[in-house]
């Protein structure tokens, strides 16, 4: 039996591996007094921080406009591996790819008008996301690439858009679609070098590229226009282009990326939320508003961050004990 799975044994839990399914490891007794084996560092944007209240309560006070939320998987994660793993958590909401290579970021909070206004904006400036990463870093969980895209300012073209044509055609693809493989290239540049400067801050680090999950499912017929606890007044044409033409290549550019780069993998999450997205009825993803009519800006929920959390889980503990 490795170091790995008796460290398991003494913490009382039991883990399981499969090939074909997605076992969540629970190891929420953990003795807090153990200290913890493996460093982990978990970056990234609002798919990772959390951010809506759909997602869980902020817990850091002061705020630093970041907002993680206590639902989100890196703080689930935390609870569920207890003393195996120290979290230092530095996502932070609207980063794009560079704040977290080398860019001081100003966080907004949830300060996003005309949605919401944020009482406590604006906010200091947060370090360089990698900063956090050392030598002695076991793990890092990286998920990010969604604002270096542009994934809400094509989202907000494409309502506004699609209110003017009420409905009809694919007026955000037409006014848009030119433009989408560049971004995807300095989506993939930027990837690329933000891969490299955490394999030098962290030598010994293990790199998780956490995907995005579905957000648009394949029959948008499911998606009601006007609807906005989904997509709003975006056209199904639109839709279903953004879906094809922007956020599969966009999942398949990080993947790439992740597949270039030595002790780096890439974790999955479109896949297993397929059957979830804004427009399902299970859905992990909340549309423009939330069920409870909160801004949400199609941003996954607690039910979304659990998947996340079940995913990178099982991809950090075979990292971390490979045999």
């Amino acid at each position: 039996m490795t170091h790995f799975r008796k460290r398991l044994t003494l913490l009382g839990s039991t883990v399981a591996f499969a090939a074909t399914a997605i076992v969540p490891t629970q190891i929420a007794g953990a003795s807090s007094a153990a200290a913890a084996s493996y460093e982990w560092v978990a970056l990234g944007d609002s798919y990772t921080a959390g951010v809506i209240p759909a997602a869980g309560d902020t817990f850091e006070i002061p705020r630093d406009g970041c907002e993680r939320t206590d639902r989100s998987y890196p703080q689930v994660m935390d609870r569920d591996l207890g003393a195996l793993i120290d979290l230092t958590n530095v996502s932070c909401g609207a980063a794009t790819i560079e704040d977290i290579t080398s860019r001081a970021q100003e966080p907004i909070g949830r300060h996003l008008p005309p949605f919401s206004q944020d009482p406590d904006y604006p906010f200091p400036a947060v370090p360089p996301q990698s900063s956090a990463v050392s030598a002695t870093t076991n793990v890092i969980t990286v998920g990010a690439g969604g604002n270096t895209l542009g994934f809400a300012d094509i989202l907000m073209k494409c309502l506004e858009l699609g209110q003017s044509n009420e409905g009809k055609g694919t007026p955000c693809k037409d006014d848009l679609g030119a433009g989408i493989p560049a971004r995807l290239a300095k989506v993939s540049s930027d990837y690329d070098k933000m891969l490299t400067v955490l394999h030098e801050r962290g030598p010994k680090a293990k790199i998780l590229a956490v995907g995005y999950p579905t957000v648009i499912p394949n029959d948008t017929a499911k998606c009601t226009r006007n609807n906005w606890q989904q997509f709003g007044s975006i056209t199904s044409g639109d839709l279903a282009w953004l879906r094809t033409d922007v956020l599969e290549p966009f999942n398949q550019a990080i993947e790439k990326s992740a597949g270039s780069h030595d002790a780096t993998s890439y974790v999955n999450l479109y896949d297993s939320s397929a059957n979830h997205s804004v427009c399902d009825t299970s859905n992990w993803v909340e549309g423009v508003l939330s069920s409870n009519l909160e801004p949400a800006l199609v941003h996954p929920n607690a039910a979304g961050h659990r998947n996340a959390a079940d995913h990178v889980t099982n991809a950090v503990l075979n990292s971390l004990d490979p045999s």
